[in-house]
């Protein structure tokens, strides 16, 4: 499998691999951290597609978001509509900014995209829960976003947004590293 999946663009997971758990988890990790490729999951109520109308971008200033969006610029570039959400932004010199998502939404903005920035109270909610219901009440086709900013070990053990997101995913999730 990581052989092919180096001589990829990327690795689509369908219902039936996501809902097989002993390899499901393996083919995203693997193809996550092994080839540094993206990965779309595409769960069994979904419909899969490369030309998605609306996207949603969770955005948390890492590295790993970042690269999500990169690695799906050219899906974002052709929305009709990208929301970029950040879940309890704060503002800072680093990180975030002092306006949270004002530079992703530059960079998406320069690259074609059609840009609005939706700043989510948790109001005590798992991020992924918030995500995920923020999704569906924006009517998104997809939701794109960086895997594992956490230690490894640390998801693995205490779960977080990718662990959740991929397990229940609400509608196709693009995930790079």
């Amino acid at each position: 499998m990581r052989q092919r999946a180096l001589c990829t663009d990327l690795t689509i997971v369908g219902p039936a691999l996501l809902n097989d758990i002993n390899l499901g988890p393996l083919v995203i990790n693997g193809s996550l951290f092994d080839t540094g490729r993206p990965v779309l999951v595409v769960p069994e109520s979904a419909e899969a597609t490369l030309s998605p109308r609306r996207v949603l971008v969770g955005w948390d200033s890492r590295v790993e978001a970042s690269r999500s969006v990169r690695e799906a610029l050219d899906l974002l570039a052709g929305a009709e509509e990208v929301r970029v959400a950040l879940v309890d932004p704060e503002a800072t010199c680093t990180g975030n900014g002092t306006e949270p998502g004002a530079d992703i939404a530059a960079y998406l903005t320069r690259h074609g995209a059609w840009v609005s920035v939706d700043r989510l109270a948790s109001a005590g909610k798992p991020v992924a829960t918030v995500l995920a219901q923020h999704a569906i009440d924006t009517s998104a086709d997809m939701i794109v976003m960086g895997a594992y900013g956490s230690r490894r070990l640390r998801e693995r053990l205490f779960g977080g947004v990718t662990r959740w997101i991929v397990g229940k995913p609400p509608l196709p999730l693009f995930l790079a590293r």
